[in-house]
């Protein structure tokens, strides 16, 4: 018997029961001892409610008579959990080395003939960054940042941090009140407001090299963060209208803070307003890049002068 299957089947055994011992456990499932009380003490560790008693004839119980709820998945359910879990792998993902045992624990929980489904679903199915030569649900080889599961867990107590950010050469610390950590384009940013110079600012998490609390006596919140933000919105300088066709290449991509409004019933015509900042030449030219996926269902109404530049070199380009 594998191991997971071990403990559930031992969950299972000692839910049925007000009391058990170690030797119950031995002999029942034929283990040793120490195989015995670490099993225990996995399952202890994933939630079920157990309490020891001292002495040489002790065992265990379960705390108020709890019980472990029963689980049943549909065909359907196991698949769209094992597919959510194939889709997001080598995505570097927090939490990442968890997968392995959150799957062994569900593997562990359907029956034999939905893990044969799951087993050739795994063969026939790949997403983007999947070795077709090693397509393993739970491949470790795109870790996250270091640094990213503990700036969740930093920000779960408190969204008041201090980062050190590397930038270039130079190492700069900045004190934020933190928005949203979001991933785009395969990248996770920090989107943070400065306390010092209050105003929003982007940091990638690649560029971290250190977050901890950020003791200050004077604290904000997000409304007070929204308020001081919103007074602070620059004027619209793109405003661009979508054909179904460019309606539906913004949904396959589109950067995180676009939106686009519809503007007929049946959703086939649509326009978006937004504010690009010219000066910064990265967002420049991933603008452009974009502009250039949606395709020619698009008619500008308002343009800046140097994103119609920057289309037209890169047209240019392709021309020669």
């Amino acid at each position: 018997m594998k191991k997971v299957e071990r403990i559930n089947t031992i969950m299972r055994y000692i839910n049925n029961r007000s009391y058990f011992t170690i030797s119950e456990i031995m002999r029942e499932f034929n283990i040793s001892r120490s195989t015995a009380i670490r099993d225990i003490r996995e399952i202890e560790a994933m939630g079920m409610p157990l309490e020891a008693e001292v002495g040489r004839a002790g065992g265990y119980s379960i705390i108020n008579n709890s019980v472990l709820p029963s689980i049943h998945f549909t065909d359907n359910e196991v698949k769209a959990l094992f597919i959510a879990f194939m889709a997001s792998r080598n995505q570097q993902l927090p939490y990442l080395k968890s997968r392995q045992s959150l799957a062994e624990k569900l593997l562990g929980l359907i029956p034999e003939n939905q893990q044969e489904t799951l087993v050739l679903l795994n063969q026939i199915l790949l997403f983007e960054g999947t070795n077709p030569n090693n397509p393993d649900l739970l491949d470790l080889s795109d870790l996250p940042h270091p640094m990213l599961e503990k700036l969740i867990q930093l920000l779960l107590l408190d969204s008041h941090l201090l980062i050190t950010i590397k930038e270039g050469r130079v190492i700069k610390s900045y004190p934020i009140y933190l928005l949203h950590l979001y991933r785009e384009k395969s990248l996770w940013q920090i989107e943070g407001f400065d306390l010092k110079e209050e105003r929003r600012r982007v940091f990638p998490v690649d560029h971290l090299t250190n977050v901890k609390p950020y003791p200050t006596k004077k604290r904000v919140n997000k409304k007070k963060v929204l308020e001081i933000l919103s007074k602070q919105e620059e004027a619209i300088n793109l405003v661009i209208e979508f054909g179904p066709k460019a309606i539906a290449q913004f949904k396959k991509y589109h950067p995180l803070k676009f939106s686009i409004s519809y503007t007929n019933p049946y959703q086939a015509t649509a326009v978006l307003k937004t504010f690009i900042d010219i000066n910064m030449p990265e967002e420049l030219n991933d603008i452009t890049n974009w502009l250039l996926f949606l395709g020619e269902d698009i008619k500008f109404k308002e343009v800046p002068e140097e994103v119609l530049e920057s289309l037209q070199e890169r047209l240019c380009l392709y021309c020669q």
